[in-house]
């Protein structure tokens, strides 16, 4: 007798990938014209979710010190009390971390106050006298409707506050109540989230090597021991990736900022310390970020003086060649890899997706793609037997991370440690 059971098989494997195939095509077109649902669905869960991304992104940033401050404690305590060494790693890290943003609120935010407030009386100032030099300028009494417009507007700005304060604000005080209270209630809101992440971020902190493992084994347990192998290495590149470029630009920004402090302290130029902040925190962001803060900062210079305003964009300049040729290169290194034309792909494509966090993590996220996409093409080469292609790429253009891949041994499953 025949056994038919063989022939069911692949009618078997055609109704399953059938079946797969229409389910895909319905979540896609559910996603597609249901999309303003989905997104609100995501935003709700990333706001429920909100305490914990806090507390990934606190402990990513701190996780290099706290790995120091172990290394450190590893030679003065004995490796069998890895507990203690551990709990004083992490304590050590967030007081480290609590501290330091106390320092920079207790230094900055004083000054800040004063630069504004400095800055609004000065600005005050200089249009009230240059509106008296106009009056006492022969072009503008000849020009009677010159003089009549400044004059106009010199009232204007003279009577703009008791306007809005009679007829504006006081009528609208329960409106405005209203938008203060719901500002508050979102502050309540943000430091909530904030104080939940910073206690998320001790516990990531004290578990990291356990998730690492846990994260292994999954991985292992799911794919086959070679691509579980490749997945490890390209999630231990974007963690190269990320860290070190996310940790160099903020320490790059803050040598930048601190640089420029001091350079506005020994030209004398106005706001000093509100222009070094926003030098040091657009310098963050990459490619652009020299010029985002170079046009604020300027402008916050001209409106006290208009002379050193030039003098403080050439700085600027020299600041931001030192920058680039010397500091950067210093602390960076080439860490993404990326030519110029993919940096700023990366920068408009993500910060156009999410914002300003998106200018900065584009660059190091798009390098992780482009490395994937890059291996994918090399093993596809490979596989088709087209190196010849890879060689003479290799050659005209000279990218030494294109050679071609060596044979790779089977990989080996990890032991099974306690979870």
């Amino acid at each position: 007798m025949i056994d038919k059971k063989p022939h069911i098989k692949p009618y078997l494997y055609g109704m399953l990938a059938g079946f797969g195939a229409i389910s895909l095509s319905i979540i896609f077109f559910f996603l597609i014209y249901r999309f303003d649902g989905f997104g609100d669905a995501i935003s709700t869960l990333t706001g429920i979710l909100m305490p914990f991304i806090y507390g990934a992104v606190i402990a990513y940033l701190l996780k290099p010190v706290c790995n120091t401050i172990e290394g450190l404690l590893h030679r003065f305590i004995p490796e069998k009390m890895k507990g203690l060494i551990n709990a004083l790693s992490v304590t050590f890290t967030i007081l480290f971390g609590l501290l330091l943003v106390y320092a920079l609120f207790m230094m900055i935010v004083p000054q800040l106050i004063t630069s504004v407030t400095t800055l609004y009386y000065t600005a005050q100032r200089n249009f009230a006298k240059f509106v008296q030099w106009a009056n006492h300028v022969e072009f503008f009494e000849q020009n009677t409707q010159i003089m009549d417009l400044l004059n106009s507007a010199y009232d204007t700005v003279s009577t703009s506050i008791d306007t809005l304060v009679k007829t504006k604000l006081l009528p609208s005080m329960q409106n405005i109540l209203s938008g203060a209270a719901l500002g508050v209630l979102n502050v309540v809101v943000v430091l909530k989230n904030l104080i939940i992440g910073i206690i998320v971020a001790v516990y990531m902190l004290a578990s990291r090597k356990r998730f690492v493992q846990q994260g292994k084994m999954v991985l292992y347990s799911v794919v086959k021991p070679q691509w579980a192998s490749l997945i490890t290495e390209e999630v231990k590149y974007a963690d190269r990736m990320f860290g070190g470029f996310i940790n160099g630009k903020i320490l790059d920004s803050a040598i930048i900022g601190l640089l420029c402090y001091i350079g506005c302290l020994i030209f004398k130029f106005p706001s000093a310390l509100l222009v070094s902040v926003i030098i040091g925190v657009t310098n963050v962001i990459p490619f652009f970020g020299p010029f985002i803060g170079a046009i604020p900062a300027t402008l916050l210079i001209l409106i006290q003086n208009p002379i050193k305003a030039l003098w403080f964009v050439l700085f600027v300049l020299v600041l931001q060649q030192l920058d680039g040729n010397i500091i950067g290169p210093k602390i960076l290194g080439n860490t993404t890899g990326l030519s110029s034309f993919w940096v700023l792909f990366a920068i408009l494509l993500f910060g156009g997706l999410w914002g300003f966090a998106g200018m900065i993590v584009g660059v190091p996220l798009f390098a992780v793609i482009y490395d994937v996409i890059k291996k994918l093409v090399i093993h596809g080469l490979h596989r088709n037997e087209e190196l010849d292609m890879l060689n003479t790429y290799h050659d005209n253009f000279g990218d030494p991370e294109d050679d071609p891949p060596a044979p790779e041994a089977p990989a080996q499953a990890p032991s099974a440690d306690k979870t």
